[in-house]
């Protein structure tokens, strides 16, 4: 795992500064600890942070082909680099090392711009190929690792992190009002979009190139929703098998390797295939609460005592205040996900004794794992009902139900539900991802803002994901939905960005490419079944994990956010979010973020999400936009 960056001059009389570069390097210096290095070749600059974990004594990046008239950075890991050396030296390519990352170079000069979907792997990678004079970056499949990049009329600039495009000074820090309107509406800024004018993400599968011809950005990968005709059993045992593999390769590691362990369904099934897979023994990480609502402990220990597994747990009491500032420092960007704080503290934790984990992430999106997509299916026989019952009846009363500190509950699913019922229905199970809708916008905006964002949809990109989906059957849509927005853009920068914060790599089993496009081609009631979500994973691991945590309903790692803003974040909101604060940064309406404010205190709302991504934007433009 690394961090990458680098600059090509279109014009080829205009060299790269090395001083340049090494700026570069040193703001992504968190991401690969154990080395550096760099390539300047005349127009064309790249750069590296190595963090060791294969190869470690030739796996220096960048790497060069035989004549070294190519050369390659590369933030990732191939898990199939060895059969792809095979084949390649099999066509009479040589090979230097051993690492993953000649593998890509030798495949690039193979297959060229098809090269990318050769690799089973996360990664984002560039390639200087200096005959050619041409730069080529590829993102994998499902975007695990971040690529940034800034291109104008004299150079293209790219990086793992914005921050490293910070660095340089012709790059302006100028907002992209969209981008904000983006994030407060769904609480992370989606592809090809950043909180800044003129950086753009490279969206997940797809490559850029940049040669005499010009900027290309192309689409290798498109996941397909089209049901395979087998029955139950035979569904089962394949994906268990298919799992067991994805997780047997992400065991390929020179240095110590554990796993996350919340004790949800997800992180069980990884731990129960590394314990089948592993020769080394299994450790394990899980992080709890103090607030029972909040605390899954005793089903992580349930899972490492079944397992035998050397367990490593703490109970979290964290100083809220000094760990909101380190996590917007690392932000690039604002994010309003509240599981950053778990994700940090676990990855911290479990950095103490190793330097890659498994995780369990992507399972919710593959298999109908979140709430929203039951009630989606309960909205529809809600919006069956008599009008004069819901908006005269149900939704008053549930407009009367006060909030409780519970994680969830049915006060708080209610009030939640009857919320997400007001949006549009075309936007199906999302309209319960929406935090602030149109009408409180109105409230919140200054005109100014409202001016820039000229009323342009919100929710484009959602209805153009739900579009290009070409699904039939509603589930599936929602569920490509989620993989191509919601898991890429936050879940994939949330872990990369925590993790890589404490010098981590994660690897995460299903999102191997082969099990997300096995789980599309399940009939949709075997993810889905009723209420019953991940059905097929279940089945798959019934006899492998406890009944206790086949049976368990999904809880989520999240934190007690809702008592946190009342109490150890009080201070600190009240600050950022003052009048004289708000008039600084320009763009909210002060009286109504303390009408926020004080209905979330007085505890007769809970505006914990809303004011959390205030909180957050406020604290990120003081960090990254002040002179």
């Amino acid at each position: 795992m690394c961090g990458i960056c680098g600059i090509v001059h279109r014009d080829r009389e205009h060299p790269v500064s090395p001083a340049a570069i090494q700026a570069m390097c040193d703001a992504i210096i968190h991401r690969g600890p154990d080395e550096e290095g760099q390539h300047i070749a005349g127009p064309a600059g790249l750069g590296m942070r190595r963090l060791a974990i294969i190869d470690l004594s030739s796996g220096q990046q960048p790497i060069f082909n035989e004549e070294r008239s190519a050369a390659i950075v590369l933030n990732g890991e191939i898990y199939n680099h060895l059969e792809l050396r095979r084949e390649l030296e099999g066509r009479g390519h040589r090979f230097r090392t051993h690492a993953d990352t000649e593998a890509i170079l030798h495949a690039y000069e193979e297959w060229g711009e098809a090269c990318p979907a050769h690799l089973n792997g996360m990664f984002a990678f560039a390639v200087w190929d200096e005959p050619r004079q041409r730069l080529f970056i590829a993102r994998d499949r499902i975007g695990k690792k971040p690529l940034y990049y800034y291109c104008d009329a004299e150079r293209l600039v790219f990086a793992s992190e914005i921050k490293a495009l910070l660095t340089l000074p012709e790059i302006l820090r100028e907002i992209d009002p969209r981008a904000l309107d983006a994030y407060l509406t769904f609480e992370y800024i989606p592809a090809p979009m950043s909180i800044f004018k003129g950086i753009h993400k490279l969206p997940h599968a797809h490559w850029l190139s940049l040669d005499a011809a010009g900027l290309r950005i192309e689409r290798y990968w498109r996941l397909r929703y089209q049901a395979a005709a087998r029955t139950e059993a035979e569904f089962a045992e394949e994906f268990r098998e298919l799992l067991r593999d994805a997780t047997r390769i992400r065991l390929m590691s020179e240095v110590p390797l554990g796993a996350f362990l919340s004790g949800g369904l997800d992180s069980s099934a990884v731990v129960a295939m590394m314990s089948q897979t592993s020769t080394n023994g299994v450790k394990t990480y899980s992080i709890g609460f103090d607030n029972a609502t909040y605390n899954e402990l005793p089903f992580a220990r349930a899972v490492a005592r079944h397992f035998g597994t050397e367990h490593h747990e703490e109970i979290i009491t964290p100083d809220a205040v000094a760990l909101t500032g380190r996590i917007v420092r690392q932000l690039d960007e604002p994010l309003g996900d509240f599981s950053v704080f778990p994700t940090w503290m676990v990855s911290e934790m479990a950095r103490k004794h190793v330097t890659v984990a498994l995780s369990g992430d992507g399972g919710d999106e593959l298999l109908g794992g979140y709430e929203t997509y039951i009630a989606e299916q309960m909205a529809r026989r809600y919006q069956r009902l008599p009008g004069w019952l819901r908006r005269g009846v149900i939704e008053p009363a549930v407009g009367l139900l006060p909030p409780t500190e519970k994680k969830k509950g049915f006060f708080n699913k209610s009030r939640r539900f009857i919320e997400g019922c007001r949006l549009p229905a075309d936007l199906q199970h999302v309209r319960w991802m929406i935090f602030l809708q149109q009408a409180e916008k109105a409230l919140l905006y200054r005109p100014g803002l409202r001016e820039m964002l000229d009323g342009r949809d919100p929710y484009g990109f959602i209805r153009l994901a739900f579009a290009e989906s070409g699904a039939v059957e509603p589930l599936d849509q929602q569920e490509y939905v989620d993989i191509v927005t919601y898991l890429v853009d936050d879940i994939m920068v949330k872990v990369d960005r925590m993790s890589m914060a404490v010098s981590l790599e994660t690897r995460a089993p299903f999102l191997d490419y082969r099990v997300v496009e096995f789980c599309a081609s399940l009939p949709p009631h075997l993810r889905l079944n009723g209420k019953r979500s991940k059905y097929i994973l279940k089945q798959a691991m019934c006899g492998i994990l406890p009944e206790e945590i086949l049976n368990r309903r999904k809880e989520g790692f999240s934190i007690p956010i809702k008592r946190w803003m009342k109490e150890e974040l009080r201070p600190m909101m009240l600050d950022y979010l003052s009048p004289q604060a708000l008039e600084k940064t320009g763009f909210f309406a002060p009286a109504y973020v303390q009408r926020l404010i004080g209905e979330h205190l007085a505890g007769r709302e809970n505006h914990s999400h809303r004011l959390w991504a205030l909180l957050m934007f406020q604290m990120w433009h003081e960090h990254y936009m002040r002179p």
